[in-house]
């Protein structure tokens, strides 16, 4: 089965992060195959890891004062600030796609290498770290992943237009830093693209074949994810 596209944003940040989730288990109970959506959160919101601890990562104080929602989404990785600017996307792959797909690293390596191919005008574009792409030094793209028996949910940020001088305002540095980092705070570290939007959806479509638009989605699944999960106290405080 081709895998299929989904260019749709949600009115909520909760509603968005339990889309992802929706279509992994959709795809997982066999109820649909691959797919690559592609979304942007219009205003700011801070997006904590499952397992990031809240209070060590987040400036929860200014993100009260400035009415910046915090949430946690079901992948693993680290707190990133998300918002216009930064395109977000979200791959489920069936393990059965690639033999790399099997283990975390190689998987991280298969996928950004496909998307670092994707993006061949930036000079130096690099997997970095574990999970990172960058160029010159500079990281743009930040990944995680949630994994089932069969499919894997790959998350992905792009920043091409993003005001990165608001991360350090809502984000502390993060206690585990990649080596390449060496000590630079957000602004120093991260960089935009300098490719529209529309441009990089469209590459990254012809990237991983996604021809087939979606225009289905799971609806009662996403409103019982929120409801039960993601605009729950319990599951952003979790840690």
């Amino acid at each position: 089965m081709a895998m299929r596209f989904l260019s749709l944003t949600l009115p909520t940040p909760a509603a968005n992060l339990a889309l992802d989730e929706a279509l992994l288990l959709r795809a997982e109970a066999g109820e649909a195959g691959e797919v690559l959506r592609c979304w942007e959160q219009p205003s700011l919101a801070v997006v904590l890891g499952a397992g990031c601890r809240l209070a060590d990562d987040v400036d929860e104080a200014a993100c009260w004062i400035d009415g910046v929602p915090i949430l946690r989404r079901s992948s693993g990785g680290g707190t990133v600030l998300l918002g216009a600017g930064c395109l977000l996307y979200t791959l489920v792959l069936d393990g059965e796609r690639a033999p790399e797909l099997a283990g975390i690293r190689s998987s991280y390596a298969y996928i950004l290498a496909k998307v670092a191919a994707a993006l061949p005008e930036v000079n130096g574009v690099e997997p970095a770290g574990v999970s990172d792409l960058a160029a010159a030094g500079r990281k743009f793209s930040g990944n995680a992943q949630q994994r089932k028996r069969r499919f894997l949910l790959h998350h992905g940020t792009l920043l091409y237009a993003f005001d990165l001088s608001r991360v350090g305002r809502y984000l502390r540095p993060p206690a585990r830093q990649p080596e390449y980092r060496v000590g630079r705070d957000h602004a120093a570290f991260l960089r935009n693209l300098e490719t529209p939007a529309d441009e990089i959806e469209r590459r990254l479509r012809a990237a991983w074949g996604a021809e087939t638009v979606e225009s289905e989605w799971p609806v009662e699944r996403v409103r019982q994810l929120v409801a039960e999960k993601y605009a729950t106290e319990e599951w952003l405080r979790r840690r």
